[in-house]
């Protein structure tokens, strides 16, 4: 029995220094992504890379009863500048830890040991997901691969989007990991 396509809404968040929006190319490529999939494009923003300042803009969209799900791009690297991982995991209640090894083996695929040069983490909090992906954008010849947003909500791991909690509940402030309920 097929279950009914329920879009997930999801914000997208640039993490750089250097970017504005009109020149956010790896944000104009997820945001077309999520559309294109039929998904809500819920926020958008650009942020610089502060480790503060990225946690801040997090936890303000995982408060959000109309957000499921925030992508970041950017800030993954080695650098000392890329604090994208750490600002992440200054927010999770709960981190999917095999995230980051399936982002990395898609990675090894498609770009060889490069992969190894930027980092990719998964977590929960307050009932939403959140992911932090490398800034590259695919050239237009390569087929969109990795990040998977047909049908329900999935990664390449085929991670079912659970029902997330109500805004009552969430409001209430339970700390908990649970996703929210539709």
């Amino acid at each position: 029995m097929a279950r009914d396509f329920i879009p997930v809404r999801i914000a997208v968040l640039t993490v750089s220094d250097t970017r504005s929006l009109a020149e956010d190319r790896s944000g104009d490529t997820l945001a077309a992504r999520i559309e294109a999939a039929g998904h809500v494009l819920a926020a958008r923003d650009i942020c610089r890379d502060e480790r503060a300042e990225i946690a801040a803009k997090l936890r303000e969209w995982c408060a959000d009863p109309g957000i499921d799900v925030i992508l970041s791009t950017g800030g993954t690297g080695l650098t000392g500048r890329d604090v994208t991982v750490e600002a992440h995991r200054d927010v999770y209640e709960k981190e999917i830890e095999a995230f980051a090894t399936v982002f990395t083996i898609v990675s090894m695929r498609k770009i060889g040991t490069s992969a190894v040069q930027s980092r990719a983490t998964g977590g929960v909090a307050q009932g939403t997901y959140l992911f932090a992906l490398p800034q590259a954008p695919p050239r237009k010849s390569e087929k969109p691969q990795g990040v998977n947003l047909k049908g329900r909500w999935k990664c390449s791991a085929s991670l079912s989007m659970p029902k997330r909690k109500t805004a009552t509940s969430r409001k209430a402030g339970s700390g908990s990991a649970t996703p929210r309920a539709r």
